[in-house]
C-alpha cells in the first residue's frame, strides 16, 4: 500500500478543509477493502450500511441510466449514510484492482456531528446523483 488513508482522505473533495487530526480520525474508523478487478461491492436493492471512498484503482456504478467510472477521490454509497433502511440504487463492479475506505453510518454520524459541513457537502452531492438517476437536468 503506497497511500495512507489520510492521504486517500486528503484527496476526496467533501473533506476539503478538514485538519489532518480530523482526517486521521475518519481514517482510523474506517475499513480498508481491497478487491480484485471484476468484483461486485454493491448491488441495487441490498440494504445499504456505508460508503466507500477510493484510494486506488476505478469502479463501475452501473444505474438504469448510464455507466459512470470513479476513481481516486471519489466515492459512492451515500445514500446508504441518509436513512437507517436505505436500499442500494445502483450496482459497483470493480473495473480495476481497487482499494477503498469504507465508512459505515455510525461513524458517518460521528462524523458530522462535530463537522455538520461534511453532511451538507454530501447531502448536495447525493441530491444531485438522485436528479441524475431520475432523468432530471439542474439547468
Amino acid at each position: 500500500m503506497t497511500e495512507t488513508g489520510v492521504d486517500a482522505l486528503r484527496r476526496v473533495p467533501l473533506f476539503v478543509g478538514l485538519a489532518d487530526d480530523d482526517l486521521a480520525a475518519i481514517a482510523q474508523a474506517a475499513s480498508e477493502v481491497e478487491v480484485p478487478a471484476g468484483q461486485l461491492l454493491v448491488q441495487p436493492g441490498q440494504a445499504g450500511t456505508g460508503m466507500f471512498f477510493i484510494a486506488e484503482g476505478t469502479a463501475v456504478v452501473e444505474t438504469k441510466r448510464d455507466h459512470v467510472e470513479l476513481g481516486p477521490g471519489q466515492f459512492f454509497g451515500e445514500l446508504a449514510l441518509m436513512k437507517p433502511d436505505a436500499i442500494r440504487t445502483a450496482r459497483v463492479r470493480a473495473k480495476t484492482p481497487l482499494r477503498c475506505l469504507a465508512l459505515d453510518r455510525a461513524s458517518f454520524r460521528g462524523l458530522v456531528a462535530t463537522h455538520p459541513e461534511v453532511a451538507a457537502a454530501l447531502i448536495e452531492v447525493a441530491l444531485g446523483r438522485l436528479a441524475e438517476n431520475a432523468g432530471i437536468d439542474d439547468d
